[in-house]
């Protein structure tokens, strides 16, 4: 009866998971369209608090941004349930590819999601006009919102950039005489346990690889793929942009160095082209970034066959989701009971104001990156891309059409200018 009652739920997780193009700053968008606007899981208030407490932590934030409305309508278990059916898709199309590079020559073929790109910055731009009116409502909030989308577009590949901006426009706003309300639900309790876990799996993945590696067993990429990934999970702060450089360096860069050499280190190892193959596929699909894990341990079992890359894709994808899983779940009650004192109740005036503020920056800094890759003398991609961004944000914003309908609409029209070109 309880998974009966939560069928919906989890229906729309599902469908908001394979419209989720454009990493997490578009994801928050959609989340808006879906859980706010349409099913009401959440208020917007909400909404913008569980981003901004998300991008503080390490990890996906978009990943622990939905287990965060799972776990405040149903608890820890459809948080988990959420959690598996958010990354589903994503995973088993990185999965897929990775199988079919490995097996077969694919070059051109994701040319007809192109429009893809434009579109996803449409849904940016629909969501943070929606937040606007949400957020700022005077003159402060209207200044920490300019000042962080011009800090959001000059330092967007720089990871403590959002971070930082959303710490100091929380203490910006702290000066305030805001009282705080009697009212609202009271903050669940601690869950210890989501932190014992967290730490046991970290030493014990740890030290599993490094026997493994050492004693030569037979297995022991497996180990080392949890491990790796499990790290990666722990320790990014930044989103997708800064674990796809980690795992360029661990895969690529790392096996090449004169210790790992030295050492005769049977190390898991990517080339160039694979990596920066899995990493172009990522961009071009709906779902958290961090599915790349799977494209990187299906390659990386490749010599077990097709049955040993489903399992190393398993093995990395379960090793980069459960920290953000864990330290999410536990961290965030401690939030809810810091809010009770009023430096930090008054921070959060601050706070949804910076996260419109990035949501507008980031929405410039990646029209900016559309534009250099547009080919100079290609005039049909310099008419579709602005049109094509220009239509998703009234259809989503005006229209309040379904984001699967746009997307489906641009991979069709993507595909109908590849067979013309």
């Amino acid at each position: 009866m309880y998974l009966l009652r939560h069928i919906p739920f989890l229906r729309a997780v599902f469908n908001y998971s394979i419209t989720a193009f454009g990493g997490p700053q578009v994801a928050v968008a959609l989340m808006q369209n879906r859980f706010v606007q349409k099913r009401k899981d959440v208020t917007s208030e909400e909404l913008l608090e569980y981003n901004a407490f998300c991008q503080l932590l390490p990890g996906a934030s978009s990943t622990q941004t939905i287990t965060l409305i799972a776990y405040k309508r149903g608890g820890t278990s459809l948080a988990f349930l959420a959690l598996l059916v958010w990354i589903l898709p994503a995973t088993i199309l990185m999965t897929s590819l990775a199988i079919i590079t490995t097996h077969f020559e694919l070059t051109n073929g994701l040319k007809s999601l192109v429009l893809l790109q434009p579109m996803a910055i449409g849904f940016l731009a629909s969501a943070g006009l929606l937040l606007y009116k949400k957020a700022i409502k005077s003159t402060i909030t209207f200044l920490i919102f300019l000042a962080t989308t011009i800090l959001t577009y000059i330092g967007f590949k720089t990871p403590w950039t959002i971070p930082i901006v959303i710490v100091l426009a929380g203490i910006i706003t702290n000066f305030s005489g805001k009282r705080i309300p009697n009212d609202g639900p009271p903050p669940k309790k601690v869950k210890w346990s989501g932190l014992f876990i967290f730490l046991f799996l970290f030493i014990c993945a740890g030290f599993l690889s490094e026997q493994a590696t050492r004693q030569n067993w037979e297995y022991r990429k497996a180990f080392n793929l949890f491990e790796n990934n499990y790290r990666f999970g722990s320790f990014v702060f930044g989103g997708g942009d800064v674990l796809i450089p980690m795992m360029y360096e661990q895969y690529v860069t790392r096996p090449k160095s004169n210790a790992v050499k030295k050492n005769k280190r049977d190390v898991i190892k990517l080339t160039s082209t694979e990596f920066l193959t899995g990493s172009g596929f990522v961009r071009a699909i709906p779902g958290p970034i961090f599915s790349i894990a799977s494209y990187t341990g299906a390659v990386a079992l490749k010599e077990m066959g097709i049955p040993g890359q489903v399992l190393g894709a398993v093995i990395a994808s379960m090793g980069v989701f459960l920290p953000s899983f864990f330290i999410v779940l536990f961290l965030f009650p401690l939030w809810q009971k810091l809010k009770k004192y009023a430096v930090f109740y008054r921070s959060l005036e601050g706070i949804y104001a910076s996260i419109v503020g990035i949501m507008i920056g980031s929405t410039f800094y990646l029209s900016k990156d559309v534009v250099m890759q547009l080919q100079v003398g290609d005039a049909i991609q310099w008419i579709t891309f602005p049109i094509v961004f220009l239509v998703s944000t009234y259809l989503l914003y005006y229209q309040k059409l379904a984001p699967q309908w746009i997307a489906f609409s641009c991979v069709c029209m993507g595909t109908i200018i590849y067979l013309l070109s």
